[in-house]
């Protein structure tokens, strides 16, 4: 097995964190027990989810027998022709094989919408040639279920059969366990005591990338080798010092910039924004991870989040080597060993006491994956929630439900309609007279608490088509100077939007929807999936204001027409020379 480093390097207010915190978690031997399953460590009331959720410590060694199987399926379906994977999943679920698949290079569609576009454009791509591995750990998740029936009836309509092309990734004994057994489909069962975004090395992270083509034994080993060093009880633990410098900050600086920064590792920045936003957002805290995708100052347009020195941030940059990001060529020969963590200033010193705060890590992908999971239970009790439950998701399911059952109930009547744009409010009175886009984005903005707050664009969009909307982000950013996160709908209900619900009430959020190009039929259901999401942006919008977030909800009624104008309203494409400043406090 070839040895695997791991760097961590943190300056400012993120190495006062870790040697404040760190000396103490060793003394309690906090990584130990981890890698022992101890499901104490983060107190009483999480006691009984930790027992049932702490075998991703070991999967470096435990999903060893799964190599075979897969192998064995991947090369069944190769003498078939079927060489093209789909994936339906969603959170944990669909974004570890995304990053598994964009490291090694191979091609991996993933399926995690409920918009009718993007399942539509997913059924008719290659379906002769598609395998589609459906991933669902509760087996009852509405948005994997459509998708799966989406997909029996158009093989059966093509003349497949079902059957030979469906591959279910499940907890054993759950209601798609079941099913999928007794109407004859292949099922491999994953380790029922990981949660879903601890899952990236069970069988949903391994099931889809090693059909794709994934060396999966190399992930494994890249874990394996640095399962020793993550549950060592000593200071230069790079979990421990991860885990204190994103939540021990004093005072805590709730907004993690996740940065890559030449990684190699493409994606996994949104992989830890899952991760981290649904495992810490909670009881009224927890760290906001917000993904930024680039530019630096030597290319002279820089991220917002990047530059500032604002107290509510600390900047993450994944980097190719933390010695480099140092600057210090000669690092290994100052007693720090490449795996071991490295701070860039001595507490104490006049420059640690900057308001910049900053950790750069370095390692391969699957000691990554490891090194975070880690990171983030150590975050869990440095904060005090348990780093295993999602609290506040089912409310919006359950908001969901209820609009689904509602179908025929018109939506709320705009407050007013600009061009191909209808414009609705939630969460208090506070479009203060606007009669535009632009103006009601204005006041929206207004509502910021002006040193912790944040922005959240929530696009239910078609994310490959519509993929350029995300560059709203940092006009946004740059417009708000606060911090600011895009999702795409529904995809961020299983990452962040635990975080918008269950943690600090300082959050602004726009919401973006629209009408699909066509509808599309659930085959057995009695709604669409227009409906299903438009229920989904409706139900999520209405918890958030039921919890006193303002709420902007712009909906194109004409797809591109709407698009194209809210383009200009958010001055995406800004003229050249523009001037835009930096945030200025968050």
């Amino acid at each position: 097995m070839s040895e695997v480093a791991l760097g961590v390097l943190a300056s400012g207010p993120a190495a006062d964190a870790v040697n404040r915190l760190v000396p103490q978690l060793v003394a309690d031997r906090f990584a130990s027990r981890l890698f022992a399953k101890d499901p104490t460590l983060w107190g009483p009331d999480a006691e009984s989810e930790a027992a049932i959720r702490l075998s991703w410590v070991t999967l470096g060694r435990t999903s060893r027998p799964l190599l075979g199987e897969v192998a064995a399926l991947r090369d069944h379906l190769a003498e078939q022709g079927i060489d093209h994977v789909v994936l339906c999943g969603m959170g944990g679920s669909s974004l570890a094989p995304e990053v598994i698949c964009a490291t090694a290079g191979v091609e991996l569609t993933v399926l995690d919408s409920s918009h009718p576009d993007s399942v539509r454009s997913a059924l008719t791509d290659r379906l002769d040639r598609a395998v589609v591995v459906v991933s669902s750990k509760s087996g009852s998740t509405v948005e994997t279920d459509s998708q799966r029936r989406a997909f029996q009836d158009a093989f059966t309509q093509a003349g497949l059969d079902p059957t030979q092309r469906i591959v279910i990734v499940t907890d054993p004994g759950s209601p798609l366990d079941k099913e999928a057994r007794a109407d004859g489909y292949r099922v491999i069962n994953a380790d029922p005591d990981v949660g879903g975004r601890y899952s990236a090395l069970t069988a949903f992270g391994l099931v889809p990338s090693g059909l794709a083509g994934v060396d999966l034994e190399q992930l494994l080993d890249e874990a394996e080798s640095v399962s020793d060093l993550l549950a060592d009880d000593d200071e230069a633990n790079p979990a421990l010092r991860l885990g204190a410098a994103m939540a021990g900050t004093q005072p805590l600086r709730d907004k993690l910039i996740l940065l890559d920064d030449g990684s190699g590792i493409p994606g996994f920045a949104d992989w830890a924004e899952q991760l981290i936003a649904e495992s810490t957002g909670k009881n009224g805290t927890g760290i906001l991870p917000v993904v930024v995708q680039g530019g630096s100052q030597q290319d002279g347009d820089p991220d917002p989040e990047v530059t500032t020195l604002s107290p509510a941030i600390t900047v993450a940059r994944i980097v190719p080597d933390v010695a480099d990001a140092d600057g210090r060529e000669d690092a290994a020969d100052e007693g720090f060993g490449t795996d071991r963590v490295r701070e860039a200033l001595p507490t104490g010193s006049d420059q640690s006491r900057s308001e910049s705060s900053q950790i750069s890590v370095s390692g391969s992908l699957g000691a990554q994956l490891l090194l975070w999971e880690a990171a983030t239970a150590v975050a869990g009790r440095i904060l005090g929630i348990n780093p295993f439950d999602q609290p506040d998701v089912e409310s919006a399911k359950k908001a969901t439900r209820g609009l689904l059952d509602a179908t025929d109930t018109p939506p709320d009547p705009a407050a007013f309609v600009d061009g191909a744009i209808e414009v609705r409010t939630l969460g208090g009175a506070w479009l203060d007279g606007a009669t535009t886009v632009g103006s009601a984005v204005d006041s929206l903005l207004a509502q910021l608490e002006p040193r912790h707050g944040y922005v959240s664009i929530m696009a239910y969009l078609d994310r490959l088509a519509d993929a350029d909307l995300a560059g709203a982000r940092r006009t946004i950013a740059r417009r708000a100077q606060a911090p600011t996160t895009f999702g795409w709908g529904p995809r961020f209900l299983h990452s962040t939007g635990q975080y918008h619900k269950g943690g600090p009430a300082t959050g602004v959020y726009l919401q973006i929807t629209a009408a699909p190009r066509a509808d599309l039929a659930i085959p057995g259901r009695d709604f669409t999936f227009g409906d299903f999401i438009t229920a989904q942006a409706g139900g999520d919008a209405q918890v958030l204001a039921d919890r006193g977030r303002p709420v902007l909800r712009l909906h194109l009624t004409d797809h591109d027409a709407g698009l194209a104008q809210l383009t200009r309203a958010l001055g995406l494409h800004p003229k050249p020379g523009s001037v835009t400043g930096p945030v200025a406090g968050a």
